[in-house]
């Protein structure tokens, strides 16, 4: 599982023209899943991103999580993470799950994160067009394969 997080001071999907959900203050997270995720992925993965320190405390140094700041998140599936670029000009999705498997497990990861911060999200499949405020800018990108 691979994930891309951007502290946000607003992001959005839109849908069709029509805004689907919006988040303030909080984090965007991309999120791709591959066939050899597990519920262990899920969990590794959101501890990580519920507990990281990425948000200013009052001395304006990076010491709060989503947790502390009570923050939202808005989780945005990605399947373009797991693009291969070793071979050629157009990138490959080989190691991105099918839907059968990738829906499930999206689904787990969203219920997952709503148990201890506000969630929304796009819609998974869908053509979405994904607006945000990076806050800093600050992008953290962590893939639970290699727990760097």
């Amino acid at each position: 599982m691979r994930a891309l997080i951007q502290r946000v001071t607003e992001a959005s999907v839109t849908i069709d023209q029509s805004v689907y959900s919006q988040i303030s203050k909080g984090l965007l997270i991309l999120v791709g899943i591959e066939s050899a995720d597990t519920q262990e992925d899920i969990e590794w993965m959101v501890k990580k991103i519920t507990l990281m320190r990425i948000f200013e405390d009052q001395d304006e140094r990076m010491n709060n999580s989503i947790l502390d700041i009570q923050g939202e998140v808005l989780v945005v599936s990605q399947f373009t993470l797991h693009a291969g670029t070793k071979k050629g000009n157009r990138p490959s999705f080989i190691k991105a799950a099918h839907p059968d498997l990738a829906i499930p497990l999206y689904k787990k990861f969203v219920n997952e994160c709503a148990s201890t911060v506000t969630t929304k999200t796009g819609v998974f499949g869908a053509n979405m067009k994904v607006a945000l405020v990076n806050d800093g800018p600050v992008t953290i990108w962590l893939d639970s394969k290699n727990r760097e």
